[in-house]
């Protein structure tokens, strides 16, 4: 019952008018008109803003966790004081770039980000930085596997620990936390990947110095370096922020095997400019050229036939380079080596490293040319030879080297000797010295001749033994048969291997058995000796004459038997002609007889025939 007496009483009274948007503003003062002017201009004194737009502000304050900005909007904005690690020196006034997350969130606060507003426009900036080559400044965030990772723009870069610096870098960790210059050197837009350089910025910093520098290069001028990489072909100074190369040969007038022999790292030295090219930056160095030529210190009283001492530096296919004092070298040709006429190689004689004595065979000063001899040491042996090896004598030699026409031997040092193909062996036909010896090997020989004039001896091998041949003219005499064997057939026959070591030619046509084919390798057979020559040592012999011998001496046998039954038949017919001619027609007594005798030659002469 009251319920409903109240809500009747409600329902009975009007609403009263009120109005809300008045409440609290004042606006019972103004009019309608006033008011809409006023709500205009306050309308224009706000920036209109878009969600997901990027916008510029002003820093109103800085706190230990926000930043206050301020972008004309009728609220200000908070964006943590993390989004700005790359700008650790952020002050209140200074301009920055947000992105508009939200106008009002549940709380009426404005939501602004300055990371993503900086990730949106990152690549932009990245990739004009690339095209214009731009220097821009980046936040080493960490280090990472071969490099840093670098806070640009908003993107991670990655910095390779070869572009940090010109010089190698150990230590990465030095660099976390430093806000650095870099350029922008690689981008990956498939995989969002940027690469940053450091080095080049150096560089180019270098190259402009070493511009500066090479302005001022002169030809002969010298400099201060410090020795900054050694190599086996020479060693690269630093001359106060451009490099040279002092080559291996220009560090000492003497001959050195590795610079590392003169110089160390880091050494400081004066050089000489020798040339030097602006375009490429090269600039060549000598060291050696701050000092007299050796030659010029030559003792002026060395003449040719004096005798010096020396290292061997060098040794060469023709000689052998003897060091006698820094820088100052002579040449000892190999034939100067020995007074053998048959050149052997100089290592046979020296090797590097050895400490001799030579005599001057000729000097230059003014070409810095000298050659020396080893020879003209020792007294020269040719001078006695014929009293020392008379032909006829005999020595035991070593066999130095081959030539197709026969063995060259050594006798003594410096006495060589020729043993001729011919003089090797009586009954062996050799066809390259090589068969019949080797190098090394000692040999009996005989002097065949002397010739001291022209440095020449001709020995022999074969005659320390009687000539076989004067005992072979006597075994294989012509039209006599030996056993033979088959030692190799050839285009034009085979040779062929008798007694006593005796080596035969069989021609082709003389190779045929007596069934037509022919005789091959190692078939044993008797041959006929068709041919002896002595002075050629030559036998010809042949095994296909002895069947056709044996065939002619059957055919002229039966021969000669078919003549003496045509010599007895005719003898036989004779005898009766003439008996016919003795007997008369009534005589048939002697017809008889004369028809069998008749009878009986013509049976006698059938069956000789048969």
């Amino acid at each position: 019952m009251i319920t409903e007496e109240i809500t009747n009483s409600a329902t009975d009274q009007k609403p009263l008018d009120f109005n809300w948007e008045a409440t609290g503003k004042g606006w019972s003062d103004y009019s309608p008109e006033e008011r809409t002017k006023m709500e205009k201009m306050y309308d224009q004194t706000l920036n209109s803003v878009v969600e997901h737009d990027i916008v510029e502000g002003t820093v109103v304050s800085v706190s230990q966790k926000d930043v206050l900005i301020n972008i004309g909007y009728k609220s200000d904005g908070l964006v943590p004081l993390a989004e700005f690690r790359h700008m650790p020196d952020l002050k209140p006034g200074d301009k920055v770039e947000v992105y508009v997350e939200t106008q009002e969130d549940r709380n009426g606060q404005l939501i602004l980000s300055h990371k993503k507003a900086r990730a949106l426009k990152s690549w932009d900036r990245v990739n004009a930085s690339l095209e214009n080559a731009e220097v821009i400044q980046g936040f080493v965030k960490c280090r990472t596997k071969g490099g840093l990772i670098v806070d640009v723009f908003g993107i991670e870069a990655f910095l390779p620990g070869s572009q940090i610096d010109v010089k190698p870098i150990r230590d990465y960790d030095q660099f976390v936390g430093k806000t650095m210059e870099f350029k922008v050197v690689k981008i990956n837009n498939e995989f969002k990947n940027v690469v940053v350089s450091h080095k080049v910025l150096i560089e180019e910093e270098l190259e402009a110095q070493k511009a500066e520098i090479m302005k001022k290069l002169e030809k002969g001028q010298v400099l201060e370096g410090t020795v900054k990489n050694i190599t086996s072909y020479g060693v690269f100074m630093d001359l106060g922020g451009v490099d040279g190369l002092l080559h291996i040969t220009d560090i000492s007038w003497g001959r050195i095997s590795h610079p590392e022999e003169v110089l160390k790292l880091d050494q400081k030295i004066n050089v000489v400019i020798l040339d030097f090219d602006d375009e490429k930056k090269r600039i060549a160095l000598g060291l050696k050229q701050l000092t007299p030529h050796p030659w010029t210190q030559l003792d002026e009283n060395l003449k040719v036939g004096d005798k010096v001492k020396g290292k061997v530096v060098v040794i060469a296919d023709y000689g052998a380079f003897v060091e006698i004092a820094p820088g100052v070298e002579g040449l000892i040709h190999v034939s100067e080596m020995s007074w053998s006429q048959h050149l052997r190689s100089p290592h046979e004689f020296l090797k590097v490293g050895d400490e001799i004595e030579a005599s001057v065979l000729t000097l230059d000063r003014e070409e810095r040319k000298m050659s020396l001899g080893l020879k003209q040491l020792k007294p020269d042996p040719w001078v006695s030879v014929s009293e020392k090896y008379p032909v006829g004598s005999k020595h035991t030699a070593v066999v130095k080297n081959f030539q197709n026409f026969g063995v060259f031997v050594e006798l003594e040092e410096g006495i060589d000797g020729l043993v001729h193909i011919s003089d090797l062996s009586w009954n062996k036909k050799v066809k390259h010295p090589s068969e019949f010896c080797k190098t090394g090997d000692s040999m009996d020989v005989v002097v065949l001749e002397v010739d001291p004039e022209n440095r020449r001896l001709s020995l022999g091998h074969k005659q320390l033994e009687e000539n076989p041949w004067d005992v072979f003219e006597t075994v294989f005499v012509p039209d006599s048969i030996h056993d033979g064997t088959v030692l190799k057939v050839g285009e034009k026959g085979a040779i062929i291997g008798l007694s006593y070591g005796v080596e035969a030619f069989c021609p082709n046509k003389h190779m045929v058995k007596e069934d037509g084919k022919s005789l091959k390798a190692e078939d044993k057979a008797e041959f006929k000796v068709i041919e002896f020559n002595k002075e050629q040592r030559k036998i010809v012999v042949s095994h296909s004459r002895i069947h056709e011998d044996k065939n002619s001496a059957s055919r002229a046998n039966a021969n000669a038997a078919k003549d003496k039954e045509r010599d007895e038949s005719a003898k036989a017919v004779k005898k009766v002609k003439e008996n016919v001619e003795k007997t008369t027609l009534g005589d048939l007594s002697a017809l008889s007889v004369l028809k069998s005798e008749m009878e009986a030659a013509e049976k006698k002469k059938d069956s000789s025939e048969e």
